[in-house]
């Protein structure tokens, strides 16, 4: 997957927005992979996150490793980074859900 790459080209480091209007096609992560991904996203350990998701410390590394494999990254600040971009990529593509009278 071409994840990370498709993140470098259509961030513009000047203005700090995204420059394409389209979003950008996220990998498909089992829900534990999410839940992995929002706790290195928060800053936690390896060790923090297992004990928060009530699993092994091991099981934890290899789900980081499945993280950095689909999302195309060499550590986990670039999975860090790389949740960023998604959030802010949806936030830009995706409409309110309540409007202003």
């Amino acid at each position: 997957m071409q994840f990370a790459m498709e993140l470098q080209h259509r961030h513009d480091p000047q203005d700090r927005r995204i420059t394409d209007a389209q979003p950008i096609p996220a990998p498909h992560l089992t829900p534990t992979q999410m839940k992995v991904l929002r706790c290195v996203h928060s800053g936690l350990l390896n060790k923090q996150i297992a004990y928060e998701l009530g699993m092994a410390e091991a099981t934890v590394k290899v789900h980081m490793t499945a993280l950095m494999r689909k999302l195309n990254v060499r550590n986990r600040t670039q999975v860090a980074i790389a949740r960023s971009f998604r959030l802010d990529a949806a936030r830009l593509t995706t409409p309110p859900r309540f409007t202003i009278l």
